[in-house]
């Protein structure tokens, strides 16, 4: 037990994690009525090792907050890395707008990857607010009996969840999917050929003598029927950031900057920039 700790963290297993598999093998262990291994004083020492060498400090994700590290969530204009200017920043291509319904989403419930993938059409209710709307959350991380929870979704949110739900056509069933994306390129008649370049009488006379005819550049989409895959997230939200920034909509950072931050970013960074929003507009932890 003692050397397969050490190997694990010498492949660069944290002692938090090593902790988990300890536990996990001692309640299999129990289950099957066989003697703990992992009890034993030189488990406990190697532990002891590990958590000295390696330090039991958490890394957390880099917050999203909805307008960057300002102190007024109000009163303050967006600056830095923020939610506003990414929502902002979506296109209207199929893809995007399942991007901007899910960012915005996670922001307003602070759900969890696993959480937010598990999101249904026929979970979202009316609320008091015509605009709005309540998110009926099943199940969660910390219900594990399901006694089930709820969530405001905004009118900036609902307003983002119909545009992508119309656009992919989806009434019931997981709300957000994978998209897949195919791009054809151009292809002109004549090799060696744009097609802008052929006109008049001359595409009338090779129309008669070519196989194949001129087709112009496309892009097809399709949209899957399960859910989108809880570690697909975090990167979803980095690609909308990189988009962002190619765009110009994250004016006061720099590349570097950039570059520093996305590495912060995972599924959990809306989750966190909720709460700081939510201590900086006054909240306290009740």
């Amino acid at each position: 037990m003692a050397d397969y700790l050490d190997a694990r963290a010498g492949k660069g297993s944290k002692p938090a994690s090593l902790g988990r598999y300890r536990a996990s093998i001692a309640k299999i262990h129990q289950l099957l009525d066989l003697k703990d291994p992992t009890v034993a004083p030189l488990v406990k020492l190697r532990l002891a090792a590990v958590r000295r060498e390696k330090g039991t400090a958490q890394k957390q994700a880099r917050p999203l907050r909805f307008k960057g590290p300002v102190r007024d969530v109000e009163r303050d204009l967006a600056r830095g890395l923020n939610i506003r200017a990414l929502l902002d920043a979506c296109p209207d291509d199929l893809q995007s707008l399942r991007d901007r319904a899910l960012l915005s989403t996670a922001y307003d419930t602070g759900l969890r990857a696993s959480e937010l993938v598990a999101v249904a059409i026929e979970q979202i209710e009316e609320a008091i607010d015509p605009e709005a709307r309540l998110l009926q959350i099943l199940r969660s991380k910390g219900d594990q009996d399901g006694q089930g929870a709820t969530a405001f979704l905004s009118p900036r949110t609902v307003s983002a969840i119909v545009a992508w739900t119309q656009a992919a056509d989806i009434s019931a069933g997981p709300l957000f999917r994978r998209v897949q994306v195919r791009r054809y390129k151009a292809r002109a008649a004549v090799k060696g050929r744009r097609i802008d370049s052929i006109s008049g009488r001359e595409a009338w006379d090779l129309r008669k003598t070519l196989s194949k005819p001129a087709v112009p550049a496309r892009v097809e989409y399709d949209v899957g029927s399960a859910p989108l895959h809880a570690g697909s997230i975090g990167p979803i939200f980095r690609t909308i950031i990189q988009r962002a920034f190619d765009h110009g909509s994250l004016p006061d950072l720099t590349a570097e900057d950039l570059a520093r931050l996305v590495k912060g970013i995972s599924a959990h960074s809306t989750r966190i920039g909720l709460n700081q929003d939510l201590f900086a507009a006054g909240e306290d932890l009740v």
